[in-house]
């Protein structure tokens, strides 16, 4: 005779606890279900496979692959999914995690704020938490220092603090091989649609492009700068506030594919033929930046090695091993396309 169904448990003690319980209903000893428990093979087929059913039922879930399972998970948090930047440097966290057999749960601050998402790293169990262009309160960077939780950060809004590692790219570097090229082509006017003054990463581009500029021997002007989100919209506005005038610029550098793609949708509206009357490079090369009209020569982020290298930097603080620097760049390199081309000469038309 069957009695009520008895409720799950699901508390590792109160797993314990339900043992004696499936040995009553099996109708073996409580030794012989720890056998089974442990996959001693001192057991008959019959009676494991009835076992096995039971514990099955019950919920019951053996201590050592409850721990596997919840050290094999990591948390990915971005301030949204939108851009073509986030979604590939995603991807090459995912990649690089499942990889190593690690299970990848991604989410946004849209609803949730970074300090919940803290809180749920630590409630799932899970090794740590990468999060991809956020900026950190100082509430958030003291949890995480005091606590050790295993975070790290890639292309932060803000400088953490020290101790909490980061991961980038060479923002200063690339950027300034991406003016000199401009210059090399014979550029003297060239403008810029940089990021927020407040993300870092925007911040070292725009530093770049002055360097640039500065070596060069080209003074800097900043009626040809205008400063964006990485959002086309915005940038096709200030592309346009920048192009719509009698001393233009010969070419533009867009801290972003994104903004790079607003720039060239202003100059379409203004009859400004890219390359012939108005070059532009851009930051990130995305898979937009091959599929652009023309293709955008773009300074190319390694998004794959960003993802793996944050993945390496998590699993190692997981581990216990704090990495040897708390921030690592990794090198750019410029990708020639069809969208730069050098200044626009009138022809002479005297003779």
């Amino acid at each position: 005779m069957t009695g009520p169904a008895r409720p799950r448990r699901n508390g590792r003690s109160d797993q314990y606890g339900l043992l004696a319980s499936i040995a009553e209903e099996a109708g073996v000893s409580a030794a012989t279900v720890s056998k089974v428990v442990h996959r001693r093979r001192d057991v008959s087929p019959a009676t494991r496979a009835r076992v096995e059913a039971l514990l099955r039922e019950h919920g019951f879930v053996r201590a050592w692959e409850d721990d596997a399972r919840r050290a094999r998970q990591i948390l990915v948090v971005l301030r949204d999914l939108a851009g073509p930047y986030t979604l590939e440097v995603v991807r090459g966290i995912v990649e690089s995690a499942a990889e190593a057999g690690i299970h990848t749960t991604v989410g946004t601050t849209g609803r949730r704020s970074i300090s919940t998402w803290l809180e749920e790293s630590v409630a799932l169990g899970a090794l740590g938490v990468v999060f991809v262009i956020s900026a950190l309160a100082d509430l958030d960077q003291r949890r995480i220092l005091d606590q050790r939780l295993p975070v790290v950060l890639v292309d932060p809004l803000n400088a953490p603090s020290a101790g909490i590692p980061s991961v980038g790219v060479t923002n200063w570097h690339g950027a300034t091989t991406a003016v000199q090229h401009l210059i090399d082509l014979g550029h003297r006017r060239i403008g810029m649609l940089a990021g927020r003054s407040s993300s870092q990463a925007g911040g070292a581009r725009l530093h770049g492009y002055r360097a640039a500029l500065a070596e060069a021997g080209i003074p800097y002007d900043p009626a040809l700068v205008r400063s964006t989100d990485f959002d086309h919209g915005e940038a096709l506005r200030a592309a346009r506030a920048v192009l719509d005038r009698a001393q233009r610029p010969t070419a533009l550098f867009a801290a972003s594919d994104v903004q790079a793609l607003g720039a060239m949708e202003a100059a379409r509206q203004l009859g400004i033929a890219v390359p012939t009357r108005l070059s532009v490079v851009s930051f990130d090369d995305t898979l937009v930046a091959a599929m652009a009209a023309p293709p955008l020569s773009a300074v190319r982020q390694p998004f794959r090695e960003l993802g793996q290298e944050a993945t390496r930097v998590l699993l190692h603080l997981a581990d216990g091993r704090p990495p040897a620097v708390t921030r690592r760049e990794l090198a750019t390199e410029l990708i020639l396309r069809m969208s730069t081309a050098p200044p626009w000469s009138e022809p002479d038309t005297s003779a």
